[in-house]
């Protein structure tokens, strides 16, 4: 990560520009404990229309900034940039720095990977979709896309080096109906239109054997499979473990309604390299395929995250609670604060919440007493929302 290590410096003013970058704030870590941690601040700048934070710390020996983790843009050169401006507008005594951008490399721009903000804002089609969940390889869905040139095809894959493979092969294969994304299948799906999908395929998913908790499979899974499945659509399970098989049979024979079909050991004609050595192992294969028989309405996800009273910053960190609060299906957390020491009633509230499979960290800025999040709000999953208004319930309430 780029960081520049350095002895001394001056002040840096704050609102402020220097060499095109803005220094909107400086805000320094609240400490109210008998342990006094060592001094942080985040400084709030913008380059190039992208707002993030830096971290300086402050050891009494030596100083160091960074990007702050939790806020940092791509490409990195934005943020090298804004490293070197701190520097030079402070005059830094620079012991260490890995921030030249000369021999940064360019990415090469990846058009059928797409982010989770793509298909909450702009995804549209009027083709029938088919997903694929945990791709691999991506053998199976490059080979469902080239043979299905009108059916678009999303993978949702968490796996990076996986990710590349299988761009690298949809290049070389001239394939257009393919959309990649790194994101937890159990929350994407509530981005995706009632009706609107023919197949979902999930093959040889992690067992979780003794981590049951992070399977895909769930009774909230399937059914949010189902409101997205066209009538007669499909949600197939391919799975080499007889546990993660029969405890996926179970949650699918416990619904009111519906017709699944069980093969062992059906024959495709694309398998994973994996399926391939199973098969030479005499591994049995398990298949079970739930049709969908019903039409759902569609829905509007909730996408507000406005917060609409004014708090009294220090008064209300001392009532937040100091440990996750957790609920049914979500939490919240308040990891720090750090006050505007030039702004009445200004800072930042840092927090992680959300989904416990694919958690958020996201900075409440607080102006004046008037609180919004830092960077724009977080994806509007039912999760973020939940925790969002009972963050927004407990600052009503200590400040009442």
């Amino acid at each position: 990560m780029p960081h520049i290590v350095f002895s001394e410096n001056k002040q840096l003013i704050t609102p402020s520009n220097f060499d095109g970058v803005d220094f909107n704030f400086i805000a320094k870590s609240y400490n109210n404990s008998d342990k006094p941690k060592k001094t942080e601040y985040k400084i709030g700048v913008k380059n190039q229309n992208k707002e993030f934070l830096l971290t300086l710390k402050d050891n009494n020996e030596n100083k160091m900034i960074k990007v702050d983790k939790a806020t940092r843009v791509t490409p990195v050169t934005i943020v090298k940039d804004a490293l070197n401006s701190y520097s030079s507008a402070t005059n830094a005594q620079v012991i260490f720095s890995n921030t030249n951008n000369f021999s940064q490399k360019i990415e090469p721009e990846k058009e059928y990977l797409k982010d989770i903000e793509y298909f909450v804002n702009e995804f549209q089609t009027d083709k029938e979709i088919q997903i694929e969940i945990g791709f691999g390889s991506g053998r199976h869905l490059l080979y469902q896309a080239k043979n299905n040139p009108d059916v678009q095809f999303i993978g949702l894959e968490i796996h990076t080096p996986s990710i590349e493979q299988m761009l690298k092969q949809v290049k070389i294969l001239g394939i257009k109906n393919i959309l990649a994304v790194n994101y937890d299948a159990r929350l994407f799906m509530e981005f995706i239109k009632s009706n609107s999908v023919g197949k979902i395929f999930v093959h040889f998913p992690i067992p979780w054997d003794k981590k049951p908790h992070r399977r895909v499979y769930s009774t909230d899974f399937i059914y949010e499979a189902k409101r997205v499945l066209k009538y007669n659509g499909t949600l197939e399970l391919r799975t080499d473990s007889r546990k993660y098989f029969d405890f996926c049979v179970e949650l699918l024979t416990s619904l009111s309604s519906g017709k699944i079909e069980i093969d062992i050991n059906k024959d495709l004609p694309i398998s994973s390299k994996y399926e391939d050595r199973w098969k030479r192992q005499n591994k049995n294969i398990y298949d079970v395929t739930l049709y969908s028989n019903s039409i759902d309405d569609d829905i509007e996800p909730e996408t507000d995250f406005s917060f609409d009273e004014k708090i009294d910053l220090l008064k209300t960190f001392e009532k937040l609670p100091k440990k996750s609060v957790i609920f049914d299906g979500f939490f919240f957390h308040i990891e720090d604060i750090f006050i505007i020491e030039n702004e009445k009633n200004s800072g930042l509230i840092q927090a992680t919440f959300g989904s416990f499979n694919r958690p958020v960290s996201k900075y409440l800025l607080i102006k004046n007493g008037d609180i919004s999040y830092y960077q724009g709000a977080p994806i509007p999953t039912s999760s973020n929302i939940q925790a969002h208004n009972k963050m927004k319930e407990i600052f009503k309430n200590d400040n009442c």
